[in-house]
């Protein structure tokens, strides 16, 4: 079988051709707590990227490596955080969107096409776009742009931990698993946590 991220670059020749292209990624839209961060890469063209994929099929130290790699030899890249607060105001998919548009915004190489994963083209930005679910499986610069996304976020969550470690967010990072449920339902929602998700909203109502 080719390499995986052989696969992503022709494919995204085949879309793109010679342009410019940024791909653009989140993560952290289904997580009961912590922020949503979203990331734009330009590569540059020709590069060799083995292990590139989508960011939940790369192993954590691989996509650490990976990372580094991206910030050493990328043309371009920049991500954006927004929190809790933000996601409560706006909505997930609201919030995601402004990210991946700050994102775009912020690379200092203008691109010709945004490749952006998931369903929804970015409002605002002029350039051409292209979204496409499940684009991090299916081109190169939105591959890395997920691997930009999910270290950002990571590192986050391991840093709040320390804030709040009774909650186990270095682990969990935010997702409802099972741990992460029993301690919100024993200790309540903390400040990190996003108080228009259900369960979240629910223990809010039970502390009231």
């Amino acid at each position: 079988m080719k390499a995986a991220w052989r696969r992503l670059a022709r494919a995204e020749t085949r879309l793109a051709g010679d342009a410019v292209v940024a791909g653009v990624d989140e993560a952290g839209r289904g997580p009961l707590a912590g922020p949503v961060v979203a990331a734009a890469v330009v590569l540059a063209p020709g590069g060799r990227w083995p292990g590139m994929d989508d960011s939940k099929k790369v192993d954590p130290q691989a996509r650490v490596e990976l990372f580094a790699r991206v910030l050493a030899e990328a043309r371009a890249f920049s991500w954006t955080v927004i929190g809790p607060r933000g996601i409560d105001f706006a909505n997930i998919r609201r919030a995601s969107l402004k990210a991946m548009r700050c994102s775009v915004e912020k690379l200092r190489v203008r691109p010709d096409v945004v490749l952006v994963d998931g369903l929804d083209e970015i409002p605002g930005v002029t350039c051409r776009q292209h979204a496409l679910v499940d684009g991090d499986q299916r081109m190169l610069s939105i591959a890395a742009a997920s691997i930009l996304a999910k270290v950002v976020r990571d590192r986050i969550m391991e840093r709040l931990d320390r804030v709040w470690p009774e909650y186990g967010f270095a682990r969990h990072k935010g997702y409802a698993t099972r741990e992460h449920l029993d301690v919100l339902a024993r200790l309540g929602p903390c400040p990190l946590h996003r108080f228009s998700y259900q369960p979240v909203c629910v223990q809010e109502l039970r502390l009231e």
